[in-house]
C-alpha cells in the first residue's frame, strides 16, 4: 500500500502541474528556441508543452493543445508570426500570443498588436522578465518592453500625419510671398472669398490661427518647400 505521504505528495505535485501556464514555443532558429525552453525549464510556474518552427506548425499546435500561451517569433518560414498570432487569435483555442523577437520597428510592432498579440518582448529580456511577462500575459495584461513602450508612446506623441491639396499649396505659397487676399486671388484666378476658404481649412489642418504661422508649421513639416531666395540673386 502506498504511504499517506507519498499520496499526498504526488496530489499536490499534480495540483501544482495544473496550475503552472502551458506555453509553446516557436521560432524557427533551433539553437534559439532550444534556448528558450531551457530558460523555462526550471521554472515552476511554467510548463513547456510543444515547440514549433514555422507559424504553421504553431497553428497546428494550439488547435492540437490549446496552450495558455504561444511565445512566437516574428520573421519565420511557411508562416510568419503575425499571420500566425491571427490565426490563434481567431480560433477555438483561448491561447494568448506573446511576441519574442529581435525587430523593434514601428511597422513589426503595429502589425502584431493589430493581429492579437498580447505582448511584444524583444530577444535582450532576462529570465526574470519573461518569466513575469509569461505570468501577466497568461493573465490578461498587455505587456511591453520597455524600448517597445517608449516608441509606442512617442508615435501617439507624434503629430498626426496632415496632407494639403495642391491648391491649398498654392494659396500658402502665395501667403509665404507676402502677398494679400485679394493679390493671391488675382494670382490664381479665384475670387477673395475663395482664397479665405483655403485658407481656414488650411488653418484647421494644422491647427493654426494665422497665416505667419501657417507658413512656419507647414515648412516645418515639410509640407511647403521653398526656394532659397538668396541663392537665386
Amino acid at each position: 500500500m502506498a504511504d499517506p505521504a507519498d499520496r499526498a505528495a504526488a496530489d499536490e505535485t499534480a495540483v501544482a502541474e495544473q496550475d503552472r501556464i502551458r506555453v509553446i514555443v516557436v521560432d524557427d532558429h533551433t539553437v534559439m528556441r532550444a534556448g528558450v525552453v531551457a530558460l523555462l525549464a526550471d521554472e515552476p510556474t511554467v510548463a513547456i508543452v510543444g515547440e514549433a518552427g514555422n507559424g504553421r506548425e504553431a497553428v497546428e499546435l494550439v488547435e492540437a493543445l490549446a496552450p495558455d500561451l504561444a511565445l512566437i517569433d516574428l520573421r519565420m518560414p511557411v508562416l510568419d508570426g503575425v499571420a500566425a498570432t491571427a490565426e490563434i487569435v481567431a480560433g477555438k483555442a483561448p491561447t494568448r500570443v506573446l511576441i519574442l523577437t529581435t525587430y523593434d520597428t514601428d511597422v513589426e510592432i503595429e502589425r502584431a498588436v493589430e493581429a492579437g498579440a498580447i505582448g511584444y518582448l524583444l530577444k535582450d529580456t532576462t529570465r526574470e522578465q519573461l518569466v513575469d511577462a509569461i505570468g501577466a500575459a497568461a493573465r490578461g495584461e498587455t505587456v511591453l518592453a520597455p524600448k517597445v513602450a517608449e516608441r509606442l508612446v512617442a508615435r501617439m506623441r507624434r503629430p498626426a500625419p496632415v496632407s494639403l491639396t495642391s491648391r491649398e499649396l498654392d494659396v500658402l505659397n502665395a501667403v509665404a510671398d507676402g502677398l494679400s487676399n485679394a493679390d493671391i486671388g488675382k494670382r490664381l484666378v479665384i475670387g477673395e472669398a475663395t482664397v479665405k476658404t483655403h485658407l481656414l481649412r488650411v488653418f484647421a489642418k494644422l491647427d493654426v490661427s494665422d497665416r505667419t504661422h501657417a507658413v512656419v508649421v507647414a515648412l516645418e513639416r515639410g509640407l511647403l518647400v521653398r526656394p532659397d531666395r538668396d541663392q537665386r540673386r
